[in-house]
């Protein structure tokens, strides 16, 4: 080794942290190709009583470098924490298994037993992966708290072997009574993708104590993000859900609400860039009003929302009396609509909440919805069943809402109501008599679409006659009743879908908007008006109708009646 080099490892380690356990050689630019490379740093990583932090990050490890190291490691049975986050720059991707298996080998060795292990930015691929498989199989991992693998570049193949290798360590250590118990799981930017995800996500159910899951940047779509989101249920001490920049869309979105409604620990939720668009808000907004109770932080950013679902959202994180931030930036709401969140905010003393929002999209045209709906025509495609996920008596349907798999059965439809459904006609509904009431067992708040339809073709039946009126309205309510009776998740499902079909929301893939007549809008608004009929969801109502009054417009004078009464509701309100 050349005296100059001898000189600059001398002048590093000088500047080296020693003390409190913890041996650091962090960020010193050491490059350190062999056994002669590293003969200072070996002779103090010996000498050094109760080690039990080594950081190396910020460093250049070649194989013989490592060997060297390791050797130096195999008595240190104290080491708790690894700090060995990129230490592999200007390596041959060959080389850097090799080194992790000798120093994973070294940790073995010793009988330590880590509790944090950080190899982030260290884009050694799926192979090594393979180059820590055995140190996370074996018992000085059974006591890890916090694996991070941030930008390393795993891949699917990588993915698999992480999850199988947490598994069989969660295993092996519940089999002596001390099951592994995973806090910290951090793997964004690695190329995961569906088939990663899915794989991790089983082991996260086994495992069942994480707190904070950080895993942007993976091209996750919705079907891998349906996994992660039946695992997340799984831990209930979640505090920390990061699963910025990949693609939920509807599917994703429901699912991933559908989750949260089991978390009572969640403080900080990251789902931007997400593309969490409306209805994905809509469900996130039901969600925040029936639980989180002490969310701190919350971003939908560049998620496509529009103005009428992101005042939803601002609504609903009114009573949150820890919440600290709203991230809405980057999505559409236009000029007037950013204004009108900030009003929103601000009404009500939360505009400190507010994040900047100086990178909105604008409000979207009919080209941008026209793009949307043929993506989303592929996700279409895939059958339902391929999307359900069966967990403790209950299916998370395809559209991401639940229902449960033990309910009884719906009783047997008389020939008169399936012959009213297939044809519905006043005439028909009056036939029906007292039995008319029976058509709300037609209908389920887990199958938001069908519910809608049935809705809306009732409602259109609508007449001055009043027998005719009173028998309509007698059957909205009784159908309306059983819908909003349910979790506010559920209920902010159907009502979403309602205004998909009513044509007052954009919403994604192939949904037929009605040609709405003036009933419909009738009798939603002597719906609005009654007790089964909750406040917020006539407020929901009142955004979306006053801020898409155009739609209503083919029914003007019944489209007037609606926005004054909800328009009073919610002066009263206030």
């Amino acid at each position: 080794m050349a005296s100059d080099d001898i000189s600059q490892l001398a002048d590093a380690l000088s500047k080296t942290h020693v003390g409190d356990g913890e041996l650091s050689y962090k960020g010193l630019g050491l490059k350190l190709d062999n056994e002669g490379s590293v003969e200072d740093l070996v002779r103090e990583i010996e000498q050094y009583q109760g080690l039990r932090a080594l950081r190396l990050e910020g460093n250049t490890v070649g194989v013989e470098a490592a060997q060297a190291i390791a050797k130096a490691l195999e008595s240190k049975d104290q080491l708790q924490r690894c700090y060995w986050s990129d230490m592999f720059t200007g390596r041959l991707r060959s080389e850097i298994p090799t080194a992790l298996m000798s120093l994973g080998s070294a940790v073995m060795c010793a009988g330590a037993r880590l509790t944090e292990l950080d190899l982030s930015d260290n884009a050694f691929g799926p192979d090594g992966v393979k180059g820590i498989e055995q140190l996370l199989k074996s018992p000085s991992c059974h006591t890890l708290r916090e694996l991070k693998l941030n930008n390393c570049g795993m891949g699917i193949g990588g993915g698999k072997i992480l999850a199988e290798a947490l598994t069989e360590c969660y295993r092996h250590s519940s089999a002596l009574s001390a099951p592994l118990k995973l806090r910290v799981f951090i793997a964004g930017r690695n190329r995961l993708e569906n088939e990663g995800a899915s794989a991790l996500a089983k082991a996260f159910q086994l495992i069942g104590s994480l707190e904070e899951v950080h895993m942007p940047q993976n091209g996750i779509n919705y079907a891998g993000v349906m996994a992660l989101a039946s695992a997340m249920r799984h831990n209930p001490e979640l505090r920390v859900l990061n699963f910025n920049d990949n693609t939920f869309t509807k599917r994703g979105t429901l699912a991933m609400a559908q989750a949260l409604r089991h978390l009572r620990n969640v403080q900080v939720i990251n789902f931007g860039d997400c593309l969490v668009r409306s209805e994905g808000a809509i469900a996130i907004a039901a969600v925040l009003r029936e639980g989180l109770p002490i969310l701190k932080e919350l971003n939908v950013s560049f998620g496509e929302i529009t103005e009428a679902a992101a005042l939803v959202v601002a609504q609903a994180v009114m009573d949150k009396p820890h919440m600290e931030k709203v991230d809405l930036n980057g999505n559409c709401l236009g000029e007037e609509g950013c204004e009108a969140l900030k009003e929103a905010m601000e009404n009500n003393d939360k505009g400190d909440l507010l994040g900047s929002l100086s990178d909105d999209e604008g409000e979207p045209d009919d080209e941008d919805d026209e793009e949307e709906e043929e993506e989303e025509d592929e996700d279409d495609d895939a059958s339902d069943d391929c999307n359900e996920d069966e967990d403790d008596g209950e299916i998370v349907t395809g559209n991401g809402t639940p229902r449960k798999d033990n309910s009884p059965e719906k009783p047997q439809s008389s020939a008169e109501i399936v012959s009213f459904l297939s044809c519905p006609s006043a005439e028909k509904l009056l036939q029906l008599g007292e039995t008319r009431t029976k058509l709300q067992q037609q209908v389920d708040a887990s199958d938001p679409h069908k519910a809608s339809e049935v809705l809306l073709n009732i409602a259109s039946l609508y007449s001055e006659d009043q027998e005719t009126k009173a028998a309509v309205f007698e059957t909205i309510d009784a159908v309306l009743k059983k819908l909003l009776s349910g979790s506010d998740l559920q209920s902010y499902c159907f009502l979403s879908t309602l205004l998909v079909m009513m044509g007052l929301l954009k919403g994604e893939g192939k949904m037929k908007k009605v040609s709405l007549v003036p009933g419909q809008l009738l009798c939603l608004e002597h719906a609005v008006q009654q007790e089964y009929f909750p406040q917020h969801h006539a407020s929901l109502l009142h955004i979306f109708v006053s801020k898409n009054s155009d739609a209503l417009k083919p029914c003007s004078s019944a489209g007037e009646r609606l926005s004054f009464t909800l328009e009073k509701m919610f002066n009263d309100q206030h």
